[in-house]
């Protein structure tokens, strides 16, 4: 009899788990998801919104892909995992058998207490429900609020600015991501936001949402109240660990997992946004939520699945988003202050950036930051993990063009400021 292997969640993690325990084995396959019937890119959520793509083109294989390569689907929700049994419980559907089980959950949307946090017109944006009613909450509305200063929030106020809808934009930090982004990256973002007609309010926070059938007005931490109709609360995303916290599964922040991706239980694994690794040195971080490192923990855990263990390791940090109109890339580690010992050559124009850490001992290249360019992402991901220095970096740096954006004139202003410093 073939071993069943089922996967609780159809995201990236667990649909990349699926592609490849198909490549690697005959193992009966099922995906549970009680959010919708096929896998789709939520990072193109925004663009459905846009209307520059409709839902059934966010889906990156065919209905039928899914039959023609054994993998099943069931529409439901698992309520309870009988780990000594090994069975999981489906709400208004009939119990499913594993002999291994994957549980690649995700992530939710974050709320703080906030009053009038649950009234109708206030939303996080996560996935297609919280599109379906980010459709119904804005149309005809006056005015929107987006809450929070990280990626989300950023594509949320696009989003709505790209109706004609005015937007206000609470940022809790002094600058626009200034726990992460150097200041002059944060500060190119923060013009960038305004420069669309956004009301970028930094150090900012939201107190409360007033309303009585939904949402009318927030108050803020300035002691400002803002009429609007629709609250957008992009404060963060956490594990969504509900799931394996009913069935007795350890977790902290995430369902706690070792290098291979294994839980507290026999059999039962933890992978993409909602685990959380057992020790440092395994991931970039203990949580790693995104899509890039769900896309590799997917494949990593699909070989152990299979009987063909391997340890993760993330190797070179890599994220890359969309700030309006200006695209941003980063690899390796480039803090918002570099440490002791590291060197940094920062150079800007024309609405484009490109930074580069160092190690001033050694001369090796630690990070790269990019903003308004395009780099080669297997050139910078080589130079970091072949120690190149940065001498040879900056002369070189042409080599990572990947479009007509990164003109030569810029890798010449790269060398000229390394010859100069």
């Amino acid at each position: 009899m073939k071993r069943h292997i089922v996967i609780v969640g159809n995201g990236v993690t667990g649909v990349t788990a699926a592609r490849f325990i198909r490549k690697l084995s005959a193992s009966q396959i099922t995906v549970i998801s009680s959010e919708t019937d096929h896998f789709y890119a939520r990072t193109a959520l925004m663009y459905i919104y846009m209307g520059h793509m409709r839902y059934r083109e966010t889906k990156p294989y065919e209905d039928h892909f899914w039959t023609q390569n054994g993998i099943g689907l069931v529409r439901g929700y698992v309520t309870h995992v009988d780990t000594a049994r090994k069975v999981l419980h489906i709400a208004d559907g009939p119990e499913i058998a594993y002999d291994s089980l994957l549980l690649a959950t995700g992530s939710q949307s974050s709320k703080f207490g906030w009053p009038g946090q649950n009234l109708p017109g206030v939303q996080g944006l996560y996935g297609i429900p919280d599109l379906v009613l980010m459709e119904r909450y804005t149309r005809n509305i006056s005015r929107g609020v987006v809450v929070g200063g990280g990626l989300i929030g950023v594509e949320m106020a696009e989003m709505l600015h790209a109706r004609g809808i005015p937007v206000t934009f609470l940022v809790r930090e002094d600058s626009y991501m200034d726990y992460l982004l150097p200041q002059k990256e944060s500060r190119m973002i923060n013009e960038e936001i305004c420069r669309h007609d956004i009301d970028l309010r930094l150090a900012t926070e939201l107190k409360a949402v007033k309303g009585t059938t939904r949402a009318e007005a927030v108050v803020t931490s300035t002691g400002d109240e803002i009429v609007c109709q629709f609250v957008g609360l992009t404060v963060g995303v956490h594990p969504n660990i509900g799931l394996a916290q009913a069935s007795g599964i350890a977790t902290r922040r995430g369902i706690l997992v070792n290098e291979y991706f294994e839980t507290s239980v026999p059999d039962v694994y933890a992978a993409g946004d909602c685990a959380e690794f057992n020790r440092d040195g395994i991931g970039s971080r203990r949580v790693e939520q995104l899509w890039y490192t769900g896309r590799a923990h997917g494949k990593t855990v699909a070989f152990t699945l299979c009987g063909m263990p391997r340890p993760y390791r993330r190797g070179v940090f890599f994220n890359s988003a969309k700030f309006f109109t200006i695209e941003y890339q980063t690899y390796g580690d480039v803090p918002a202050e570099p440490p002791g010992g590291i060197g940094t050559l920062c150079v800007t124009g024309n609405r484009k950036l490109l930074r580069i850490n160092f190690d001033r001992q050694s001369g090796r290249v630690t990070g790269i930051n990019v903003l308004g360019l395009r780099l080669r992402q297997d050139v910078c991901e080589a130079w970091i993990q072949g120690g190149a220095k940065i001498e040879d970096v900056a002369h070189q740096v042409n080599r990572a063009r990947f479009d007509t954006e990164f003109d030569p004139s810029f890798a010449r202003k790269v060398q000229r400021m390394f010859t100069q410093a």
